[in-house]
């Protein structure tokens, strides 16, 4: 029996060996799928990603003209085209871009969007198919797997909590409704107050020039909707009105600088909004400008405050667009418009009042 066992025990030599090679070869297996896999969830993510931001870059470009639909076109490719895949650079189609009324579509082509743009306010974004190479999932998907990604943004619902604003407020005439077109003064010429000091300047948050240029640079981001109260600033303020202000058309003075106030990306003066959507007439600044920098958010006021430091109440938020750089000074003035435009970080809160129409922020929605 002795013989017999030690004999068995020959047999079994090299067993244990060859088990742990075929173990050890799963594990391998096992290990490299899960690293092709996790590939294609980054790689997935990338392209998702990219399609986000085209998508929201799209419908920044919006502005119920067919320039609009252009523009959101040109948009989308360009930050498609800022993002690497596989370190390769994704060359994006503009028929990948398709524009809807409603959400759930139907999607139509740029041209199509172009015959009606009035009410387009969706814009969705496919990537092409790029390929992610696999290693030791080829077995299974092949050498390479084909990956896309689909996004859709578009405008929110009308916003009642506005921000950024500019530090300065509309006096609204009841006799004299604000009419789309018109221009209405937000800063009032030195000896030509609407009360003892008052200039319709607002003071919300800093009383001191560097607060009235920054406000005017950037916009006050104190979040509010219609009914707030906010403290008026006497005085007429010239030099840091108009610093601020002009550094919206590519004029830098007095510490400001092009990184955190931006120029726009249409500085030529005496235009009018409609010329402005059609870029025609069109001057590049010397810095990179941004796009929509001249059209600001103004409170409208329906009473004048009295004497000195007082306070005001919001009646409603009004859409302007700067035609000019301020020079001298004069009136501040602006061209009320009545296009939907993106209101910075303003948002929706249920009970703070009616919404603003023509205001909204861009939303991804899928």
């Amino acid at each position: 029996m002795k013989q017999r066992a030690a004999e068995s025990r020959k047999r079994e030599r090299g067993s244990i060996l060859a088990t742990s090679a075929i173990g050890m070869l799963a594990v391998l297996l096992a290990v490299g799928l899960g690293i092709d896999i996790s590939r294609l969830y980054l790689s997935k993510a990338e392209l998702q990603n990219a399609a986000d931001a085209a998508a929201l870059a799209g419908v920044s470009g919006l502005n119920s003209e067919p320039a609009g639909i252009t523009e959101a076109v040109n948009r989308a490719v360009k930050a498609m085209n800022n993002y690497d895949f596989n370190k390769t650079g994704v060359t994006f189609p503009p028929a990948n871009v398709l524009f809807a009324v409603n959400l759930n579509g139907p999607y139509m082509s740029a041209d199509d969007a172009a015959l009606s743009p009035t009410n387009i306010r969706f814009v969705k974004v496919t990537t092409p198919e790029l390929p992610v190479g696999m290693s030791f999932a080829a077995l299974v998907l092949g050498n390479t797997k084909n990956l896309s990604a689909t996004a859709t943004a578009g405008f929110s619902v009308s916003v009642n909590v506005i921000c950024p604003w500019l530090p300065a407020f509309v006096l609204d005439d009841p006799a004299h409704p604000i009419t789309s077109g018109n221009t209405y003064t937000f800063r009032l010429a030195s000896g030509t107050a609407i009360s003892p000091g008052n200039y319709q300047l607002l003071a919300p948050i800093e009383l001191g020039g560097s607060g009235d240029r920054q406000g005017m640079a950037n916009g006050v981001n104190w979040c509010i909707s219609v009914g707030a109260t906010v403290k008026t600033k006497p005085g007429v303020t010239t030099g840091a009105i108009r610093q601020g202000i002009n550094t919206r058309f590519d004029q830098y003075a007095a510490g400001l600088d092009p990184e955190t106030s931006p120029p726009d990306e249409n500085i030529s003066e005496n235009i009018t909004h409609d010329q402005y959507d059609k870029k025609s007439p069109f001057k590049a600044p010397n810095h990179p400008g941004i796009a929509g920098r001249r059209v600001v958010f103004i409170p409208i006021a329906a009473n004048p405050p009295a004497q000195g430091r007082d306070e005001v109440t919001v009646t409603r938020f009004g859409v302007f667009f700067l035609q000019t750089s301020v020079a001298g000074n004069g009136d501040l003035t602006a061209e009320y418009i009545t296009d939907t435009a993106f209101a910075g970080n303003s948002y929706y809160v249920p009970g703070a009042g009616p919404g603003n129409d023509n205001m909204a922020v861009p939303v991804l929605y899928k």
